[in-house]
């Protein structure tokens, strides 16, 4: 059974191309997770945490440490963003809210606070990573593979998922910018079905914000709406 989650583990072979367990199923739930948020449902969260842990096993195999770091991250945020769109959908079962309301832009701070994050964490990260085969041989036996771009789609990543927990229209953005990254970063690194799945990301990303913008402008004139028909009575 511990087989299944190492990478040298065949499930199939492709055109020549080796497909290890790992990669399949992590891929195949990663693509249904983001189109699920694309499509605003909740059962992205539990579907993400799913391929998370799958994924998690996988970086850590291909010396890609951040990214290995970058899921263990994303599980404490899977159970953190389930929580808080569960939450909003009670309080739609109550008639107060939809999680559609919720869809917003960012305010200027968080913009400003969003990018300061991005810059200094990939500073931060990136030296750690440079160096982390040495301070933690037992741990990461081999050097990092481009430990300051890895880092800076990681911390990208990082503050893309907060953002769309909280349903902020500027995490697709984001997940646009780490989805071209990792096409090239993961062929180059020889999961080339991994840099498949980011071409899809990209795909379902900017999908995802005309989908939000689309569902913004729509809640947006639904609020308006009641307001022009009672100044049209009076």
């Amino acid at each position: 059974m511990t087989n299944l989650f190492s990478m040298d583990t065949v499930f199939f072979t492709f055109m020549g191309y080796p497909m290890s367990y790992l990669e399949f199923f992590g891929t195949i739930l990663n693509i249904w997770c983001v189109w699920l948020v694309s499509r605003n449902k909740i059962l992205n969260w539990p579907v993400g945490i799913l391929a998370v842990l799958l994924f998690m096993a996988l970086f850590y195999q291909i010396q890609l440490y951040s990214d290995f770091l970058e899921q263990i991250y994303f599980l404490i945020t899977g159970f953190y963003g389930w929580w808080i769109w569960s939450q909003r959908n009670k309080a739609k079962q109550n008639k107060q809210t939809s999680l559609n309301e919720s869809i917003l832009f960012a305010t200027t701070k968080m913009r400003i606070i969003s990018i300061i994050s991005v810059v200094f964490g990939t500073l931060i990260l990136g030296f750690i990573m440079c160096d982390v085969h040495l301070f933690l041989p037992s741990i990461f036996a081999e050097p990092a593979s481009f430990p300051f771009l890895d880092a800076f789609t990681t911390v990208m990543s990082f503050v893309a998922t907060i953002l769309m927990a909280h349903q902020k229209i500027e995490s697709w953005i984001l997940w646009v910018a780490v989805d071209l990254i990792g096409i090239w970063l993961y062929f180059v690194k020889d999961v080339k079905f991994i840099s498949l799945l980011y071409v899809i990301f990209l795909i379902l990303a900017t999908k995802g914000f005309f989908t939000w913008i689309r569902l913004w402008k729509q809640h947006k004139k639904e609020k308006t709406q009641p307001l022009s028909s009672q100044q049209a009575s009076f």
